[in-house]
């Protein structure tokens, strides 16, 4: 094991035992390094490669500290991946969305309250044939974003935002926008909608499923003419 990983296993070590907590500052480099047998260099960067991935959270003139440890923090880095995948691998991360989302959307169903629903409504609502598909991908966003975090499981919903990237988004909502297919998009979010409304999980399950497969049956198609 390199030195560095040896480095970044001690400092997990202490957080997974509790003797650092969320929100911890970590003893002074000096000590630190004399307390894990460690170089002040293989520490140096073993923090450098925890505050990369969002564990760490280095203060200059303060200090560093453990970060929250939430989920979506620490997924975030997932989305950088995910931006340099090629296709092939695209098509792989949404066969990940379609088996993830749906079961996302029906949890969503039963535990979602009403203002968060009237929420999701104003934002379809939102939608006009004037909204730019910049727009249109800020607002795709967020209502999936929205129904995965109304499910209430803080580790799901990072990590369906981790396979929301922003570019394919983009990409696919330039193709849709282009194919005049944008109201039958922004009508499968009604429908979607509608059910969580309903309370219905079965149903909300069933169209996000058509919803995403959709979307990755037309991407698969728009790489093949690339």
């Amino acid at each position: 094991m390199a030195v560095t990983d040896e480095a970044i296993g001690r400092i997990k070590d202490m957080i997974v035992s509790g003797e650092l907590n969320p929100g911890d500052r970590l003893p002074p480099e000096k000590e630190l390094s004399e307390r894990l047998g460690l170089s002040r260099n293989s520490l140096r960067e073993a923090v450098k490669a925890l505050e990369v991935i969002r564990v760490l959270d280095v203060r200059r003139g303060d200090g560093t500290y453990v970060t929250s440890l939430n989920p979506t923090l620490l997924l975030e880095a997932m989305s950088f991946v995910v931006d340099l995948h090629n296709d092939q691998s695209i098509l792989e991360l949404f066969a990940v969305r379609r088996i993830l989302e749906p079961a996302a959307s029906g949890l969503a169903a039963s535990r979602i309250t009403p203002d968060e629903v009237d929420r999701l409504e104003s934002e379809v609502r939102a939608v006009s044939p004037a909204t730019t598909v910049e727009q249109l991908v800020e607002h795709d966003l967020s209502f999936h974003h929205a129904i995965v975090a109304s499910a209430g499981n803080s580790y799901l919903t990072g990590l369906i935002d981790s396979l929301s990237s922003h570019t394919v988004r983009a990409r696919v909502w330039r193709g849709i926008t282009q194919q005049g297919a944008v109201d039958r998009t922004l009508d499968e979010h009604q429908a979607i909608l509608g059910a969580l409304r309903r309370g219905d999980s079965e149903l909300a399950t069933a169209l996000t499923l058509a919803h995403i497969a959709g979307i990755e049956e037309w991407l698969r198609g728009a790489i093949t003419q690339d």
